[in-house]
């Protein structure tokens, strides 16, 4: 008999179903995998309220095929694997068998073009062949191309990482997460004595305490940062960001953007904070970040990922202070197991716990996206 997976399927924005989808076999390189926990990323927040042109300006802008079947922070275990795809589809080398657990680059690349070549740890290949829960469409090849899902298909060219066996898949889901802290690195790749970039004892603010802004004040935290100053709409998440090693916490509602200023001028002796990342997703909040850092302060843009519009700056601000400004896409694909390993190093050091706030069952898929996007949520996720 033909095994079947059920799945919630991203019809149109706004609009969910649960369908059933045969199971393919694996093809050579290819693996099957049945997901054991899918993380709600901001990206299918966006996906589900109409957000949907990504990448734009570059090779790669498209606009979400729909129908999709959502989720790429996947916790699974392999069910079928391929022999070539056992030895070939571990990032690290490691040999993958039946049983193992795994999670996932959502990014497929093709490793021969000029971003592939000379940039390797990172997905901006010019022709991205595809993205696990986000640009794919549930009509095409295999079908199962998402972890909201009881089964997934795991292509040729996908990179898989071993999870270790101590670390739970509660933590595991959150590697995806972390990666995107590859931000921080980047600005200690400016690190000088002009005082350029990240160095050891800077103020950083983070705009924006969801899963995004708590996994980069962990990473701040553990980077050697000094004031690390959030901020939200939420007090849930503001308190979190608390336990997770903010030192000052600011509620956007019941503060001004002046207030905010200075506030963080008064905290780094008149001059600004060194470092700012904008973990939002919303553009109308990056002037605001720009008039917090002082003179050749760095500006991280990881938040807006999807394009939610425009905003308006004064580029001459941008000059008079000499800030730098450091936009990522992506993340680097080969931070997945050093996140890992330091998820179980820093076990006992934060209270990672608290970082899945809801879970759903597959059905329930439509009321967990819509749970995610209220102010008493952080990590959200589907237990198939």
């Amino acid at each position: 008999m033909e095994k079947m997976s059920r799945a919630a399927v991203l019809l149109a924005p706004g609009k969910m179903e649960t369908q059933s989808f045969p199971v393919s076999s694996p093809q050579k390189g290819a693996a099957v995998c049945r997901v054991l926990l899918a993380g709600i990323c901001g990206t299918d927040k966006h996906s589900y309220r109409g957000e949907t042109l990504q990448y734009k300006g570059t090779a790669n802008e498209i606009d979400l095929p729909f129908p999709i079947i959502q989720g790429h922070e996947n916790v699974m275990i392999i069910e079928e694997i391929d022999p070539e795809g056992s030895r070939h589809l571990e990032f690290d080398g490691a040999v993958l068998k039946p049983g193992d657990r795994v999670t996932l680059c959502p990014d497929v690349v093709c490793g021969t073009c000029y971003y592939c070549k000379n940039f390797p740890n990172y997905p901006w290949c010019e022709h991205l062949q595809f993205s696990y829960g986000n640009m794919r469409s549930c009509n095409d090849a295999h079908r199962l191309y998402g972890g909201f899902s009881e089964y997934i298909y795991i292509e040729p060219g996908t990179r898989l990482y071993k999870i270790p066996d101590e670390l739970p898949d509660e933590m595991a889901v959150f590697t995806e997460v972390m990666c995107v802290t590859w931000t921080p690195d980047k600005a200690k790749e400016f690190n000088s004595f002009s005082l350029e970039g990240f160095n050891f004892g800077d103020t950083i603010v983070v705009q924006g305490a969801g899963p995004l802004g708590i996994a980069h004040i962990i990473k701040a935290r553990m980077m050697g940062a000094g004031k690390i100053i959030a901020t939200d709409i939420s007090d849930y998440k503001l308190d979190l960001a608390r336990q997770f090693g903010a030192d000052i916490v600011l509620n956007v509602n019941r503060t001004t953007e002046a207030e905010r200023i200075e506030r963080v001028m008064q905290e780094t002796r008149g001059l600004g904070a060194d470092l700012a990342v904008e973990c939002v997703g919303r553009p109308y909040v990056v002037p605001e970040g720009l008039k917090m850092l002082r003179k050749a302060g760095m500006y991280l843009e990881p938040g807006n990922f999807v394009d939610c519009g425009e905003t308006g700056l004064n580029i001459h601000e941008i000059c008079s202070k000499n800030l730098r400004i450091i936009g990522m896409s992506n993340h680097s694909h080969n931070g997945y197991r050093p996140c890992m390993e330091m998820m179980l190093r820093e076990k006992n050091r934060f209270p990672w716990q608290k970082l899945i706030s809801h879970r759903f069952r597959l059905d329930d898929t439509e009321k967990a996206i819509q749970t995610s996007m209220t102010d008493e949520s952080m990590k959200v996720v589907i237990a198939p």
